[in-house]
């Protein structure tokens, strides 16, 4: 069994910075891409960012600039630094990743989410 456990959420003001942390665990031969989604109430989860295991970064258009994703593969831990945050950046943040167990042998896992809350 594998797990994402996200971490580094909160409620900041408007302009401020915070840094999310998640780190996978389990039993596994690699993961790749990793990436981070986020929901806001009454919205569809959408994709942030997302980081492949050599380094290939994408961001959505509206994180770009404030955001960055990064990956430490040593310990299989992504980070998302977000800084100018606004209120609309409040959702819940999910880390997402693929997991391969062997070959043909790959499955997508969730995080259980962490709030993130930007007051004006």
């Amino acid at each position: 069994q594998v797990q994402l456990v996200e971490s580094g959420g909160g409620l900041v003001q408007a302009g401020g910075s915070l840094r999310l942390s998640c780190a996978a665990s389990g039993r596994f031969l690699r993961i790749n891409p990793m990436s981070w989604y986020r929901q806001a109430p009454g919205n569809q989860r959408e994709l942030v960012a997302t980081i492949t295991k050599g380094g290939t970064i994408k961001y959505a258009d509206s994180v770009k600039g404030r955001f960055t994703i990064s990956r430490d593969n040593d310990k299989n831990t992504i980070f998302l630094q977000m800084n100018s945050l606004k209120p609309e950046d409040t959702a819940v943040y999910f880390c997402n990743a693929i997991f391969m167990f062997g070959i043909g042998d790959s499955r997508t896992y969730w995080g259980q989410g962490t709030q993130v809350t930007v007051s004006s």
